[in-house]
């Protein structure tokens, strides 16, 4: 169950560190900055959602889990934010599964916000 935090994202999907095996599955979690006063993100979604990821990760234990960092407030609320225009981030958290498909890295789904909160939908994402 690799959780790796502050994952340096790649220009796109197709250098995200996943094995061409059939049946390889990354997952991207877009969360929020650390708010440098508390230690925390930002986002209170994020924060609650944490403790649900972590759980279900560590419950599955084959799949890699890399949180990406989009910002503070005013950098995730720009609308040029990289994560916004290039990675189709529209909320935070952002749970987006990838995997190879007819030769490609493609995003196999996603869970946005409340989804990522509910617990049954997420352990039944990352199963899928």
């Amino acid at each position: 169950m690799p959780i790796q935090d502050n994952f340096p994202i790649p220009s796109s999907a197709q250098e995200l560190p996943i094995s061409n095996d059939t049946d390889a599955k990354l997952f991207l979690c877009f969360i929020s900055g650390t708010d440098p006063a508390t230690d925390q993100p930002w986002c209170p979604d994020v924060r609650a959602a944490l403790p649900k990821l972590q759980k279900v990760f560590e419950s599955e234990g084959a799949h890699t889990l890399l949180y990406v960092h989009v910002g503070q407030k005013p950098e995730w609320k720009d609308q040029g934010n990289v994560y916004r225009t290039k990675w189709s981030v529209k909320a935070v958290p952002q749970l987006v599964r990838y995997q190879w498909v007819d030769g490609e890295i493609k995003a196999t789904g996603q869970l946005v916000e409340n989804d990522v909160l509910d617990e049954e939908k997420l352990a039944a994402f990352v199963k899928a």
